[in-house]
């Protein structure tokens, strides 16, 4: 009964996970250079995207501990944990965002982001999102 429970969850989790990362926004959002990004940044359309599709698993406040964290192993990536800041690339986390865990040799379960790769300004704007929660 137990094993049904769990299977359930993470298959509703699996469903809302895809369904989020797979909609790509209609909405458009002015572009914003940022103090060395080497590029434009659409933090509006990140900070949407990180509600809508990330804090599920790694929480609101990117603490790894969204309400479909429970369901997951491994568990989300904790965000503010200062010693993974320091060690993860800003590219890495870039085709993390786009390609999902598996891309990075992380967990399958985190899923890419495809309709983000023809949009590097919201991915930056993610980057910046994560990078936020380790105090930069």
């Amino acid at each position: 009964m137990r094993t049904r429970y769990i299977l359930g969850i993470l298959g509703a989790a699996a469903i809302v996970s895809v369904a989020a990362c797979s909609k790509p926004s209609s909405e458009t959002h002015e572009t914003t250079n940022g103090p060395g990004a080497g590029g434009a940044i659409d933090s509006a359309s990140a900070k949407e995207i990180f509600v809508s599709r990330c804090a599920a698993c790694h929480g609101t406040n990117g603490d790894g501990n969204g309400p479909a964290a429970a369901a997951l192993n491994p568990k989300p990536r904790n965000y503010h944990d200062k010693e993974w800041q320091k060690k993860v690339t800003d590219e890495e986390l870039k085709k993390a965002i786009t390609y999902g865990g598996a891309a990075v040799g992380k967990s399958p379960n985190m899923p890419g982001n495809p309709d983000l790769d023809a949009k590097p300004e919201v991915v930056e704007g993610l980057v910046r999102i994560v990078r936020s929660f380790g105090g930069s």
